[in-house]
């Protein structure tokens, strides 16, 4: 025996078997079987014993020795219907919605008498509204509906009805859907639902119900203009106010009974096929509360799919939505935020948010608890993008974000919090206000105390802006020296030394703080590959090339042998651009130096890694490498050689390979080959050979040299930033025309 809403479920055993002709069983076949025993009686004024004893002597199926099983059964559905009553109710009916108040009725509906209701369906709308209200009382109470799905002839009739009278009545439109809606909560019933096409029918209502309103509000905008219908406006705005009360309620349960079948995702999209997401931005306009809230509901839950989601950016939902933040209702502006939340992980619908102001009003809401943790969620992700950042600085966000980094003492912080926190660091104004007062000091305090990487992240965002925020450092550059060891975690070591790397500050003694802290033989350790992790690695490359900026500092780092494990290293990350670039810098910062000028050029093969990273794809390793190269150039004579020929090879690498092919093809030329068909110019380089040079009206000499004229006739008689100048040379005929690109200094 078990128990099933208001039934008893008695489980047992039919089993068959064949006999032979002298009565021994030949065949035998055993089949398990349930018979249900309804109790439509059973309520809270029934006398178990009583109606356990009838339910034996009906049931040949419950041996008389079960009578005490059979009456703690019904004892427990008596008792589980009182206690669950409310849960279950709960669960039926969204919270907050207010039960359906058309018709009162004075009597009370009996599920014996559903056959009667059923009968009223068939008589004027009065007695229609009447008989679905009964069956809607009875709908209600979810220990019915396992009753009530039985009755096919009813909720056919249901169906039926809704179908042919809807608009002559919202009252009964309104009635039938909330059956179909008692239904639709529970997920075992949605087939019975969709049978009987209501959600299709809910869509319909929807579309027509929001052309209506449209056509009330035309209504009223023309007798509100026209001043001799002053009065009649009057009037039609309190019936207006009537049928809007009703129609909300009407639009109200058939999104509810949507929602609920949208469970199903099939059932969602055929939903989401008939238009539903402009619907439902259309009603953000409306004032009522409990429908704003199955509406916000509703598109919260279709958000998290991108054609929905762009559907709601083309009806500006965004912009919609700004007016309910902040609002009195809990739960509405709960609601509302989640929706936000969804749209802004899209970057076009974050801009939409920050236009339509919603940036100050998120941030208000970090001082109300029970909204901070999706406030700051929305926040975070506007602070993705730099163009939004310095915005912050002009709202309360920041202020309210170092108070909650204050109250968490010693204890973890949310790591939405801090990672807010991060990205607004980022900003040169966000962080002025970061550091206000004591801010970077309390910071640095709890990041060294607790080993804090998030809080050092940010801090490393707090260094890297000029001025007097940068400063502020000088008084903690100690205490981030002190952390740079091996014994320390990696992941903190990181962004110390990050923070020490932004730290270009001209009053900084850097060669003190690398004696104090004994800090070059750590550096040139980890300078070597596989040493640590890459990141750390590269924190390292960075650091010395901000120290390597002071003279006494490089000339130690250049004693120390650092120079050739850069070179090793170099070697070893030459596929990292990251790496590549930073290593160029410091031998940039080294070649800058008088003290370590010689090193880099006449002890290390550095320039000719500079050499060949001169054409490197990456922009900004090019620029650094010639200006390195043009510093070499210009102090060493034989560098400087090598360089401009290599820069000559790269500008006039066309005209160099044409020359080359001329030699190679055309063997007949005389000025090219001997009478013995040897070679002019036999194994030396091309560039050695001046005289092949194309004269220029005088510009160059027969031994290829720049003709002093050359200075005056140009104009203001100065090169270029670069030193190099190009020109066409004159045509001699189609087939020996060519471009020349001299290389000078």
């Amino acid at each position: 025996l078990s128990v099933s809403l208001l039934s008893l479920v008695v489980q047992y055993e039919v089993e068959a078997t064949v006999l032979g002709e002298l009565g021994n069983p030949m065949v035998g076949e055993r089949k398990e079987c349930q018979k249900i025993i309804r109790l439509k009686s059973l309520n809270a004024h029934t006398d178990t014993s009583s109606l356990a004893r009838k339910v034996v002597e009906e049931c040949r199926l419950i041996h008389p020795s079960k009578l005490l099983e059979v009456e703690q059964l019904l004892f427990y559905l008596q008792n589980r219907k009182h206690s669950n009553d409310n849960q279950e109710k709960k669960r039926i009916s969204p919270r907050d919605f207010t039960p359906y108040a058309g018709v009162e009725l004075d009597e009370e509906a009996s599920i014996n008498s559903i056959s009667e209701y059923v009968e009223l369906l068939y008589e004027d709308i009065q007695e229609k509204i009447r008989g679905a209200t009964l069956i809607l009382q009875l709908a209600r109470n979810p220990d019915n509906l396992e009753e009530l799905i039985q009755n096919e002839t009813a909720l056919g009739a249901l169906a039926r009805v809704l179908r042919e009278d809807w608009k002559q009545s919202v009252d009964l439109a309104t009635t039938i859907i909330y059956v179909f809606f008692c239904f639709s909560s529970f997920s075992q019933f949605h087939g019975l639902v969709t049978h009987f096409k209501i959600g299709a029918l809910c869509m319909n209502i929807i579309e027509h119900e929001l052309k209506r309103y449209d056509l009330w509000q035309d209504e009223l905008q023309k007798k509100k203009k026209n001043q001799n219908l002053k009065k009649e406006h009057e009037k039609s705005f309190r019936k207006y106010q009537s049928l809007l009360a009703k129609q909300e309620q009407l639009l109200r349960v058939c999104l509810c009974l949507l929602l609920n079948l949208a469970e199903d995702t099939r059932t969602e999209l055929k939903i989401r096929n008939k238009n539903i997401v402009h619907m439902l931005v259309k009603l953000l306009d409306r004032e009522d509360e409990e429908l704003l809230l199955v509406a916000l509901s509703f598109l919260k839950k279709l958000s998290i799919f991108l054609e929905n989601k762009n559907d709601m950016a083309e009806t500006f939902a965004v912009e919609k939505l700004a007016r309910l933040v902040p609002c009195e209702h809990q739960e509405l502006l709960s609601t509302a935020l989640r929706l936000l939340l969804n749209l802004s992980f899209d970057t076009s619908l974050r801009g939409h948010m920050v236009q339509a102001g919603l940036l100050p009003k998120v941030s208000s809401l970090l001082a109300d608890e029970a909204q901070r943790q999706l406030s700051m969620c929305i926040l975070y992700h506007i602070s993705v993008d730099d163009r939004f950042k310095s915005m912050f600085a002009d709202t309360d966000c920041i202020p309210q974000l170092m108070k909650m980094v204050y109250a968490c003492g010693e204890e973890k912080m949310d790591v939405e919090l801090i990672s807010l926190c991060i990205n607004l660091a980022a900003n040169r104004s966000n962080a002025k206000i970061i550091c206000e007062g004591n801010g970077l000091k309390m910071l640095m305090k709890r990041a060294l105390k607790l080993k804090d990487v998030l809080v050092m992240k940010m801090i490393r965002n707090l260094s890297q802006h000029n001025g007097p925020t940068k400063s502020l450092f000088l008084d903690h550059v100690g205490d981030l020296a002190a952390q740079i060891s091996e014994d320390e975690a990696e992941e903190f070591v990181i962004e110390c030394l990050g923070t020490l790397a932004n730290l270009t500050i001209p009053d900084l003694d850097w060669a003190l703080v690398l004696k104090e802290y004994n800090l070059v033989p750590y550096l040139k350790d980890r300078l070597k590959p596989g040493s640590a992790e890459d990141d750390l690695i590269l924190e390292v490359v960075i650091m010395i090339g901000t120290v390597s900026m002071d003279d006494s500092c490089a000339a130690m780092l250049a004693k120390s042998g650092l120079i050739p494990a850069l070179i090793e290293l170099l070697n070893a990350q030459q596929e990292d651009d990251e790496f590549v670039c930073q290593i160029v810098y410091v031998f940039y910062q080294m070649v800058f130096h008088k003290a370590t000028r010689d090193v880099i050029v006449k002890d290390t093969q550095a320039p000719a890694y500079l050499i060949d990273l001169m054409h490197d794809n990456n922009a900004e390793i090019r620029k650094v490498c010639h200006n390195t190269l043009d510093i070499i150039a210009e102090y060493d004579e034989e560098w400087g050689k090598k360089i401009q020929n290599e820069k000559f090879r790269w500008y006039n690498g066309q005209w160099l390979e044409m020359v080359e092919n001329r030699l190679m093809d055309e063997e007949g030329e005389p000025f090219v080959f001997g009478e013995d068909r040897e070679s002019f110019i036999g194994d030396r380089d091309i560039l050695e050979r001046p005289d092949l040079f194309y004269s220029a009206d005088g510009i160059m000499s027969a031994d290829g040299a720049i003709s002093p004229e050359f200075y005056t006739d140009f104009p203001n008689g100065e090169l270029g930033q670069t030193g190099y100048m190009g020109w066409e040379t004159e045509t001699f005929g189609n087939e020996d025309a060519c471009q020349l690109v001299l290389s000078v200094r």
